[in-house]
């Protein structure tokens, strides 16, 4: 597992105590009393640092044993197997670090988290579970906190500190047990760099994924703020001064901690602008907006998601064959009784957390029609709009029209998918028409007034759109709130 995600060979730790002993749910560990590496540290001899030495009464010789941490913990097993926790917490300086380097040295087949290395130059999505499907990698990046398609295709290299750690962790998640016989994987730092929030959903998804994968995981952090969804199974707390405890616990059944003061409420437009950049396109045009609903972290907290609920487009042919066609050609009812939840955006920080299908299971209700309807790119990777309690109906075709203009590119030798698509549309009128053309039948299907929109784009965004189009075959997704209309006589 090591030479997979190329680890070094060293790992850092201490020698091992040599009282681990295997059983069949993993490695039991007494510790007892613990002491780190005794090391040698050699003090400064500028005079800068002698005159600290004499400021403060320092031995200034030349080697100076450094102080080992140490812990008296009780006679108690520490058992970290198959879909457990321990977390290690204590103050900066406690000897988390070193605790863990001894459960490292106790189990053969650690991996440290910090340690792992992503191949250079390949996209992030390349890195993570190589050898499973594309949704098992998604849906580990999207619990690590790395829920944005535009940070699956960049480079490791290019990733902040805090995407970085998430990266490793997704990777280190998704790497195959060596034998089939299970890991354990260590977690320094827990936390730490992030953004509050952002930790406590990262804890609540290693909690889940642990749990469904059967996973053995060791974490140390600082920071208390993450027990509450990191659910441990066991607890140790480090003090100053040697000072330690263990406490076995029974995790409860998950469900993340924000939830619990979180609010769902009417919401607008300008809400909208806040979260579009957060969506893969959020240049797209919304339609004609009917409802928008936000969830929050509490009574005026901060817009934790987002749901934008239009008019619907004139023609669907899934919705015509599910509707056996009760819509079709008849504009009045179709917006009567329909809308189409054009937009689903969680907060980057908290994706996979369950916000998502709760709040679009709050939300359907209140839209006031008989149908809502969704068109989601998401829907062959994610199921959360059949847990809000839609329907999913089937992937939706490329029209034929669009299939048309992708065989006549492909003969100009225009890729939508390549590098200077943007370039060809610019430069090359034959190419612009054919693209221009299609975006105005998607916008007079979903907005109307396609010529006089297309007429006010860029040729740059009309080849962003045209791309977006190019790849398009979205879930479609149905819900019936049992509603009828007066003016239906009760058919639809």
């Amino acid at each position: 597992m090591a030479e997979r995600l190329g680890l070094s060979a060293e790992c850092g730790v201490g020698a091992a105590a040599g009282s681990g002993r295997r059983d069949a749910s993993g490695t039991e560990w007494v510790p007892g009393v613990l002491r780190g590496s005794c090391r040698s540290g050699r003090l400064c001899t500028s005079d800068r640092g002698l005159a600290v030495c004499q400021l403060f009464g320092i031995d200034s010789s030349p080697a100076v044993p450094a102080a080992a941490p140490g812990w008296v913990l009780p006679n108690e097993v520490l058992r970290v197997g198959r879909g457990r926790i321990l977390a290690v917490v204590g103050p900066s300086g406690s000897g988390k670090t070193t605790l863990l380097g001894r459960l490292a040295a106790e189990h053969a087949a650690a991996v440290d988290v910090q340690r792992i290395e992503f191949p250079e130059g390949k996209a992030v999505v390349d890195g993570v579970a190589p050898r499973a499907p594309l949704a098992s990698a998604l849906e580990l990046l999207s619990q690590c906190a790395l829920g944005e398609a535009s940070l699956w295709l960049r480079a490791y290299e290019t990733l902040s500190a805090g995407e970085q750690f998430r990266a490793r962790l997704a990777r280190g998640l998704g790497a195959e047990r060596d034998g089939g016989a299970g890991g354990l994987l260590l977690i320094d730092e827990f936390g730490s760099g992030l953004h509050r929030r952002a930790a406590r959903a990262l804890a609540f998804n290693l909690r889940k994924v642990v749990t469904r994968r059967g996973l053995a995981v060791a974490v140390a952090t600082p920071h208390e703020d993450v027990l509450a969804d990191l659910q441990p199974d066991v607890l140790v707390r480090l003090a100053d001064y040697g000072l330690a405890n263990v406490q076995s616990r029974v995790p409860r059944a998950p469900r993340f901690s924000l939830l619990r003061r979180a609010r769902v409420g009417a919401g607008s437009r300008r809400d909208w602008a806040d979260f579009a950049r957060m969506h893969y396109r959020g240049t797209d045009e919304l339609g004609f907006v009917d409802k928008v609903f936000v969830m929050r972290a509490g009574v005026g907290g901060p817009c934790l998601a987002i749901v934008v609920y239009s008019y619907p487009p004139a023609e669907l042919a899934l919705r015509n064959e599910v509707t056996g066609g009760a819509y079709k050609g008849d504009l009045r009812k179709l917006n009567r009784d329909v809308r189409i939840l054009r937009r689903l955006v969680v907060h980057p920080d908290l994706r996979g957390c369950g916000l998502g299908h709760r709040l679009v299971r709050r939300t359907l209700p209140l839209v006031g029609t008989r149908y809502v309807e969704c068109l989601a790119a998401m829907g062959a990777v994610n199921p959360v709009f059949e847990r809000a309690g839609m329907t999913r109906v089937g992937v939706c075709a490329q029209p034929r029209a669009r299939q048309r203009t992708l065989a006549r590119l492909a003969e100009l030798g225009a890729d939508p998918h390549a590098g200077d698509f943007e370039v060809q549309v610019c430069r090359r009128p034959a190419v612009r028409a054919l693209v221009a053309a299609q975006v105005q039948q998607w916008y007079q299907a979903t907005t109307g007034q396609g010529e006089g929109r297309v007429a006010r784009q860029t040729p740059q965004m009309l080849a962003r759109i045209f791309r977006g189009l190019a790849g398009l075959s979205p879930v479609y997704y149905l819900w019936e709130s049992g509603v009828r209309s007066p003016e239906s006589g009760g058919q639809a």
